[in-house]
């Protein structure tokens, strides 16, 4: 019987690619010297890349590094849990239900305009007195590793979008904080509420901001957002 290490080292490249990336890193790569330097090899992780149909926006454009490349490309997408309320009120915490307190509705709804992606079906809704929730994100439980945090630390990208009702004026606001494993605040993004006047266009508008070179240590995200 031949020992699977016996075959050549192409075969086993080959193999590699389709196992998912976490269990190369996990637990492959920990198997022997040999497995450890196949999974590293740049290869790799470019055939990966470019067989799941991940490329850099200009396509002409170098990557220096393909392993990290991978990962970040992998792990790009929505960190917040029912971001659009099609679960109501579920993964958030309230910090202030104010009024009439928070509620859901379906677009358009009182907002009366639609959205710009038609994907997205209800949106949430805050009242006449203060309505603030909040939710936090364990980056390494959505599979950012220390090193990736600390060495490469990818841009991280807020959006965030907001709309008044026509007929009163209202104010949004939004605190994004970055923070260690013990919860020390590392770097935050606190713009000044924005006021919409009574009487408005009642457009939706997006607020975004891009954290970058951020200091080492970022294990959390904090993100709170709400008006009146």
């Amino acid at each position: 019987m031949v020992h699977i290490n016996e075959l050549p080292e192409n075969i086993l490249l080959e193999l590699f690619i389709h196992i998912p990336a976490p269990q190369l890193l996990r637990n492959c790569r920990l198997v022997c010297r040999l497995w450890r330097d196949l999974i590293d090899v740049v290869s790799l992780w470019k055939r990966k890349s470019l067989r799941e149909g991940f490329f850099t926006k200009d396509r002409c454009e170098p990557v220096e590094d393909w392993k990290v490349f991978y990962i970040l490309c992998s792990l790009q997408r929505n960190l917040l849990r029912n971001p659009c309320a099609e679960e109501n009120l579920s993964s958030w915490r309230i910090d202030s239900n104010g009024g009439d307190r928070w509620k859901v509705e379906t677009l358009p709804g009182s907002c009366g305009t639609s959205f710009p992606d038609n994907k997205v079906k209800k949106y949430f809704v805050t009242s006449f007195e203060m309505c603030l929730k909040s939710q936090m994100v364990d980056l390494k439980a959505e599979g950012y590793c220390e090193e990736l945090m600390d060495t490469f630390r990818p841009d991280i990208v807020v959006k965030d979008w907001v709309a008044p009702r026509a007929d009163c004026g209202c104010t949004y606001q939004l605190r994004v904080q970055l923070a260690s494993a013990d919860y020390i605040v590392l770097a935050s993004f606190e713009p000044p509420p924005v006021t919409f006047q009574q009487w408005n266009d009642a457009k939706w508008q997006e607020i975004s901001h891009t954290f970058s070179d951020y200091p080492p240590g970022v294990r959390h995200i904090l993100f709170q957002h709400g008006g009146q």
